[in-house]
C-alpha cells in the first residue's frame, strides 16, 4: 500500500503535516477529510529500492533523526511485539507514536515494504544510513529464530549503553577543550591588541630593548600583519592531515601510532576491547554465528590493525583453532579478555563472559579518561601561566631599565 505525505488545514485554519497509507491519492484525500482536515498537498513517498543506492544514501542528509530516536523506536517496537501484536500492526502503531516526521516517514516505508511481503530485515536494508550492519544482522537472526521481540529489546539496550558511554566520554573531554579554546583566544587577544598599545611607548626611546621584549613585539607585529597567513597555514595543514588520514596508508599509519604510543596504547586497546566484547556478545546472543559476528565486529573496532587481526581470526577459526588461542598470539588483545574468552568457550557461556569483559573495560576506559582530563587541566594552567608570565616580563623589563637610567 502506497505511503503519502500530506499538508492539510485543520478546522481552525492551522497548517498540519503528516503521513498515511492509502490505496490511492483519492483514498488518502478521503482519509484526511474524515479526520476533519482540508487537504492542501498530497505527495506519494516512493519506497527506496536496493538498485536506488544513491537515493537511499542521500535520503537523510540534512534531516535530523538522532540515534536516541532510533533506540526509543526499537524499544517501542519490541514492547508491541512482546504484547502479541502482529508486525504490521506494531509498525503502524509505531508510526502513530513517532513525533519526528522524517523517522515517521521511514517507518511507514518499512511497514509498506513488509506489507508487500518483504522481511523486516530486507525493509531495513533499504535505509543503510539509519540502520547499521549490526542492527540488520541481529534483526535477521531474530526473525530466523522467532525471537524478534527479544532481539529488538537487546538492540535498544545495546544502543543506549553505547550512547551513554560516548556521552560520558564527551562530557569528560568538554571542559579541557573549552579551556584550551579560551586560553588560546586570550593569548591571541593579548598579543594582537593589548601588547601593541603598551609596547608603543618604547618606540620613541633610543634604549636597546631586552631580547624577550623584541621577541614579543615581533610576534605581535607578525600576528597583526599576517594573521590571515597563519590562519591559512593552520587550515591547510589540518586539511592535508585529514586528507592523508582518510587514505588507507594514512589510516593504517595513524592506527599503528594509536597502538604504539606509550600514553595512548593502553587506552585505545581497552576502548577497542570494550567495543569488541559488547558487540560480539550482542550478536552471539541474538543467534548470529561466530564467523558472521566477527565479520561485523571487524568493521566497528575503528582500527585497521585490529581489523586485520580479527580477519585473520576468521580464517584460523575455519582451520579448527579456538578464538582464545588466536587472540593469545596477538599483542593487541589484553590477557584478561583472552582468559575470559577461553573460560566462555570451555563453559559454553561465551556471550556472558564477553559482556563481563566489556563492562570491566568500559569502567576502566571511563576512569582512565577522567584521570587524563584531570592531568590536562593543570598542564594547561601551567602553559597559560608561562605564556602570560613571558608577556608580563617582556613588558616590565624595559620599564625597570628605564627607571634605573633615570636614577
Amino acid at each position: 500500500m502506497p505511503v503519502y505525505e500530506f499538508t492539510a488545514l485543520d478546522s481552525s485554519g492551522k497548517k498540519t503535516r503528516g503521513i498515511l497509507d492509502a490505496d490511492s491519492q483519492t483514498a488518502a484525500r478521503q482519509k484526511i477529510r474524515a479526520q476533519g482536515n482540508y487537504p492542501v498537498e498530497i505527495k506519494e513517498t516512493v519506497a527506496r529500492k536496493k538498485t536506488q543506492k544513491a537515493a537511499t544514501l542521500s535520503f537523510h542528509i540534512g534531516k535530523k533523526i538522532t540515534a536516541q530516536e532510533i533506540h526509543v523506536s526499537t524499544r517501542q517496537l519490541a514492547t508491541l511485539l512482546e504484547a502479541g501484536i502482529p508486525l504490521i500492526q506494531a509498525l503502524d502503531g509505531l508510526v502513530e507514536q513517532t513525533n519526528n516526521r522524517y523517522l515517521k516517514k521511514t517507518i511507514a516505508q518499512i511497514k509498506d515494504a513488509v506489507n508487500e511481503g518483504n522481511s523486516l530485515t530486507a525493509a531495513l536494508e533499504e535505509h543503510p544510513r539509519l540502520f547499521s550492519k549490526i542492527y540488520i544482522n541481529m534483526v535477521r537472526a531474530g526473525e530466523a529464530s522467532g525471537s524478534l521481540d527479544v532481539v529488538l529489546e537487546r538492540l535498544a539496550e545495546f544502543g543506549e549503553n553505547q550512547a551513554a558511554l560516548r556521552s560520558r566520554v564527551k562530557a569528560a573531554l568538554l571542559y579541557p577543550i573549552f579551556m584550551a579554546f579560551v586560553g588560546i583566544a586570550v593569548l591571541v587577544l593579548l598579543i594582537t591588541f593589548i601588547v601593541p598599545s603598551i609596547t608603543s611607548v618604547f618606540e620613541g626611546t633610543s634604549q636597546a630593548l631586552p631580547l624577550p621584549t623584541i621577541i614579543l613585539i615581533a610576534t605581535s607585529s607578525l600576528l597583526q600583519q599576517y594573521w590571515w597567513l597563519f590562519l591559512l597555514v593552520i587550515t591547510g595543514t589540518l586539511f592535508a592531515i585529514t586528507a592523508f588520514l582518510r587514505r588507507p596508508k594514512g589510516k593504517r599509519m595513524w592506527d599503528t601510532c594509536k597502538l604504539s604510543l606509550p600514553g595512548l596504547r593502553d587506552l585505545n586497546i581497552k576502548i577497542a576491547s570494550a567495543r569488541f566484547g559488547r558487540t560480539l556478545a550482542s550478536l552471539l546472543s541474538s543467534g548470529v554465528s561466530l564467523t558472521a559476528s566477527l565479520q561485523i565486529v571487524e568493521n566497528i573496532v575503528n582500527n585497521s590493525v585490529l581489523a586485520e587481526v580479527i580477519e585473520q581470526a576468521e580464517e584460523e577459526l575455519e582451520k579448527g583453532k579456538s578464538l582464545s588461542q588466536i587472540f593469545k598470539a596477538s599483542d593487541y588483545f589484553p590477557p584478561m579478555l583472552v582468559q575470559m574468552i577461553a573460560v566462555g568457550e570451555q563453559s559454553g557461556a561465551l556471550e556472558k563472559m564477553l559482556e563481563k569483559a566489556a563492562d570491566s573495560y568500559e569502567k576502566e576506559v571511563e576512569a582512565k579518561i577522567l584521570a587524563l582530563t584531570s592531568m590536562i587541566e593543570p598542564v594547561m594552567i601551567l602553559v597559560m601561566g608561562v605564556a602570560v608570565s613571558f608577556i608580563v616580563i617582556s613588558i616590565l623589563l624595559p620599564i625597570f631599565e628605564m627607571n634605573q637610567l633615570i636614577r
